[in-house]
């Protein structure tokens, strides 16, 4: 697949753009997903969000769940870009736009890609609240950084 498809980017991301990456003339579905920065999380009101990545793994783990895709879903296309840097509440930190023959496999593969993200890719997220901020260990949110900052080698790398 080509790493054009596959993005970290600091600029704000535009989705017609992402879409217009998986568009064929064999898709009867395109999804698209935004993800973006909300105000409240588990009760905190977030100011901003700042995103860090080690951005040619990234990359490499992005191209990677686009294989997984096309393993589970042949006939899908995807394309993820990812945004690094200081995000505003609702300003877009990912879009992910899938392509296929069908709407069930678009949806599925979508949500899939999201799930993989969080898991695999070393994106880190630094949340930044009223009453403080911490370095997210994981993008599940599972994983606080004990030394209050990401470090290629961490879980989240591997």
């Amino acid at each position: 697949m080509s790493e054009e498809l596959f993005e970290v980017t600091d600029v704000p991301i535009k989705p017609e753009k992402v879409s217009a990456k998986v568009e064929s003339r064999d898709a009867g579905a395109v999804t698209i997903f935004c993800g973006t920065v909300r105000e409240w999380t588990k009760g905190r009101k977030t100011l901003y969000l700042e995103y860090q990545a080690y951005e040619s793994m990234a990359v490499k783990k992005l191209a990677e769940i686009g294989e997984q895709v096309k393993g589970k879903w042949p006939t899908a296309k995807v394309a993820i870009t990812h945004r690094v840097g200081r995000l505003e509440i609702s300003d877009l930190a990912v879009v992910i736009a899938v392509s296929s023959p069908h709407r069930k496999a678009a949806y599925e593969a979508n949500e899939f890609v999201i799930e993989q993200i969080k898991k695999i890719v070393p994106i880190w997220k630094k949340e930044h609240w009223e009453d403080g901020e911490l370095w997210i260990g994981d993008q599940l949110q599972q994983v606080e950084y004990s030394n209050g900052k990401p470090m290629k080698g961490s879980a989240a790398d591997d």
